[in-house]
C-alpha cells in the first residue's frame, strides 16, 4: 500500500521565544518552591500532632518537588526515626548532608541513626564534625559522650563472651540496646548468651522477632536454631542451621552448630541401640563419648548422664551410676528420671534416707500412684534400717533358707558365749555378752516364720514378742537349741585358744 501523504502544520512560533517566555523557567522553579515549602509545612504540622506517616507522606511531597533542598531530607529522617525505620532515616540524612555540608542538624541526625543501629564509631565521626561547626554544641558533646559508652560497652561484651561469662554479655547488651535499640548485631549476641545460659524462651523471642522484620537473617536463624538444639529438638535445630548456611554460606558458628548436632544425636542413638542390645559396656562407653562433643548442650547432656547412669547401674557401678545423676541433675534440676535412677542407686547401696529424700521430691512434682508407692517403700526400708539387722547379726543373706538361719546361729552362739571368754577381760566379756544376746534374739525372730514375715515386711516385733523394754535370756535359747541344761559341751578358755576351740562331752 502507497504511504498517504498527510500536512503536518509548521510551528513557526516556537522558533522565537519572547521575553516573557524567557522568565517563564525562573517562574516555575518558583512555583515548584513554593509548593515544596507548602508541602513541608504541612509536613510540620503532621509531625506536631505525632502523625508521623502523614508527616512522612507530605516531606516525600517535597522532595519531589524540589529533590536539592537539604532541610526536606532532614525533616524526611526525623520523621522516619520517630517511626523507628532508622536504615532509612540514615540514608535521608546522609543525603541532606551531601546536599549541605553544613547543615549540622542533618549531620545530629546522622549520627543518632548510626546509635540507634549500633555504629558507635561511625556515630562519634559524625558528632565530631558537628563540633567542628559548632564547638560549643550541647547536643553534638551529649551524644558523643553516648556514643563512646556504647563503645565501651561492646568492648566489655566481647571480653565476656571470651570468657564465657554470658550473664554480663546480656548485661552490657541490655545497656547498648537501651542506646542501640535497633541494632541487630547487639540483639542476637544477647539472644546467643541467653541461649548458653538456657533462657531458651527469651533467646527465641529476639530471634522471632528479627525474623519477623528480615526472614532471610543467617543470625537470627542460627540462634533460632541453637535455643532448639539446646531443647534436645535437634532434627529442627539442623533445618534451621541448614537455612542459616544457604543465607550465608560462611557462617562458621551455624556449620560448626550443626556438625555438633548430628554428630550428638549419631553418637546417642549408637548408646540407645548399644543398649537395647544389653552391650551395657559399649553403650556406657557412647554415652561417654558423646558427653565429650558440646558440654554446653545442658538438656542433652543431662540425658546423657542419666542414660550412662542406666547403663552403669547394670554394670554393678553403682556409685558411678549416682554421681552421674547428680551430675544430671546439676544441669537439669527438674530432670524427674534423674531423680527416680538415683534414688533406686541409692536403694540399691542401702542409703535409704538418700533415696526418701529423692523419692519425696519426685512425689512433690508428680503426685503419681507409682511415685507415691516408691516413696513408701524407701520409707520402710530406711525404717527397717535402723532397727537391729538380724540378718547382719547371724552373718547371713536375706533369701537365707531355715537350715542355714540355725547353721548360722550355732556358729555364732558358739562363738559369742560368755563362758568362752571367762578368762577374758571385762571389757572384752561385757561386749560379748552383748553380742551373744543379739545372736540369740535374731535367731529367735529370724526361726519363727511369723515373726520373721513381720520383721522382713518392717513391722515392729513389740506386739509379737518382741525384745524392746524387756530383759531377754538368750541362754534359754541356747540351751534349747542345744539339748537342755548342763548339756553336753565345754570351752577351752586358755589364751591360746582360737574362736572355734570348743568340744562337746556327752553324757
Amino acid at each position: 500500500m502507497a504511504a498517504v501523504d498527510i500536512d503536518v502544520p509548521v510551528d513557526t512560533e516556537s522558533q522565537i521565544r519572547s521575553p516573557e517566555e524567557m522568565e517563564r523557567p525562573g517562574k516555575q522553579a518558583k512555583r515548584c518552591k513554593d509548593q515544596a515549602e507548602g508541602f513541608k509545612e504541612q509536613g510540620n504540622a503532621f509531625y506536631s500532632q505525632k502523625d508521623y506517616s502523614e508527616a512522612f507522606n507530605y516531606y516525600t511531597k517535597a522532595i519531589d518537588a524540589c529533590p536539592k533542598n537539604a532541610s526536606y531530607y532532614g525533616n524526611r529522617a526525623a520523621t522516619l526515626m520517630m517511626l523507628s525505620r532508622f536504615r532509612e532515616a540514615l540514608e535521608d540524612s546522609q543525603q541532606a548532608v551531601r546536599l549541605d555540608d553544613c547543615f549540622m542538624k542533618g549531620h545530629l541526625r546522622e549520627g543518632k541513626c548510626h546509635l540507634s543501629l549500633g555504629n558507635a564509631m561511625a556515630a562519634s565521626r559524625c558528632f565530631q564534625k558537628v563540633l567542628e561547626l559548632e564547638p560549643s554544641n550541647r547536643e553534638a558533646q551529649q551524644e558523643n559522650k553516648t556514643a563512646e559508652t556504647l563503645l565501651e560497652f561492646e568492648r566489655m561484651a566481647d571480653f565476656g563472651f571470651e570468657k564465657r561469662d554470658f550473664r554480663k554479655v546480656v548485661f552490657c547488651m541490655d545497656r547498648a540496646l537501651a542506646v542501640a535499640s535497633a541494632c541487630h548485631r547487639f540483639k542476637i549476641l544477647k539472644a546467643e548468651c541467653l541461649a548458653l545460659l538456657g533462657r531458651y524462651p527469651e533467646a527465641q523471642s529476639v530471634a522471632s522477632d528479627i525474623l519477623r522484620m528480615d526472614s532471610t537473617n543467617a543470625d537470627a536463624l542460627y540462634v533460632r536454631g541453637l535455643c532448639l538444639y539446646y531443647e534436645d529438638c535437634i532434627d529442627k535445630a539442623v533445618q534451621f542451621f541448614v537455612q542459616a548456611l544457604r543465607m550465608a554460606p560462611d557462617h562458621e558458628k551455624a556449620r560448626l552448630a550443626c556438625r555438633n548436632a548430628k554428630a550428638l544425636k549419631a553418637k546417642k542413638e549408637e548408646g540407645n541401640q548399644a543398649f537395647k542390645n544389653n552391650n551395657y559396656e559399649a553403650a556406657y562407653q557412647l554415652y561417654t563419648e558423646a558427653l565429650m562433643i558440646d558440654p554446653n548442650n545442658i538438656k542433652t547432656n543431662a540425658k546423657l548422664y542419666c542414660n550412662r547412669a542406666t547403663a552403669g547401674a547394670k554394670l554393678k557401678k553403682l556409685q558411678q551410676a549416682i554421681e552421674d545423676c547428680s551430675s544430671a541433675i546439676k544441669l537439669d534440676d527438674t530432670y524427674i528420671k534423674a531423680y527416680l535412677r538415683r534414688a533406686q542407686c541409692y536403694m540399691d547401696t542401702e542409703q535409704y534416707e538418700e533415696a526418701v529424700r529423692d523419692y519425696e521430691k519426685v512425689y512433690q512434682t508428680e503426685k503419681t500412684s507409682d511415685h507415691k508407692h516408691l516413696l513408701k517403700n524407701a520409707q520402710l526400708e530406711l525404717k527397717k534400717s535402723k532397727r537391729k539387722d538380724y540378718y547382719k547379726v547371724l552373718g547371713v543373706g536375706k533369701n537365707a533358707t531355715e537350715d542355714e538361719i540355725k547353721k548360722a546361729y550355732r556358729k555364732r552362739a558358739l562363738m559369742h558365749h560368755p563362758d568362752r571368754h571367762s578368762a577374758a577381760t571385762p571389757e572384752v566379756q561385757k561386749e560379748e555378752e552383748k553380742k551373744f544376746k543379739e545372736v540369740g534374739e535374731a535367731f529367735t525372730v529370724l526361726s519363727d516364720p511369723k515373726k520373721k514375715i513381720r520383721y522382713d515386711n518392717g513391722h515392729d516385733l513389740d506386739d509379737d514378742g518382741g525384745f524392746e523394754g524387756r530383759d531377754f535370756d538368750a541362754n534359754n535359747i541356747f540351751r534349747a537349741f542345744f539339748g537342755g541344761h548342763g548339756g553336753g559341751f565345754s570351752f577351752d578358755s586358755s589364751p591360746d585358744s582360737g574362736p572355734g576351740n570348743f568340744f562337746f562331752q556327752f553324757g
